[in-house]
């Protein structure tokens, strides 16, 4: 089993910036992949952007340029600058842990962003 624990989110205006953290316990070796996923209400969750254990990162079109996904393997953290936040991005945000065929999330964290 993997922990997730999120943290950072609350309410922001527009055009100002947040730093999500997500840390990981339990079973965290051979967790390959990690990210952020988003959920507004009343849509489906997306991906917001992943991060492999080499570094490599996918970002959804919306947030390019404007967030950046990070990881610390020592510290089993993986973080989410996002800067330039538009009223569209408020939603509950996920962190997800990948780990062979399995999937795991944290309990989310709400990001409010006023106009």
């Amino acid at each position: 089993q993997v922990q997730l624990v999120e943290s950072g989110g609350g309410l922001v205006q527009a055009g100002g910036s947040l730093r999500l953290s997500c840390a990981a316990s339990g079973s965290i070796f051979s967790i390959n992949a990690m990210g952020w996923y988003r959920q507004a209400p009343g849509k489906q969750r997306e991906l917001v952007a992943t991060i492999t254990s080499g570094g490599s990162t996918n970002y959804v079109d919306s947030v390019k340029g404007r967030f950046t996904i990070s990881r610390d393997n020592a510290k089993n953290t993986v973080r989410l600058q996002m800067n330039s936040l538009k009223p569209e991005d408020t939603a509950v945000y996920y962190c997800k842990a990948v780990r062979g065929s399995y999937g795991y999330w944290g309990q989310g964290t709400q990001v409010t962003v006023s106009s």
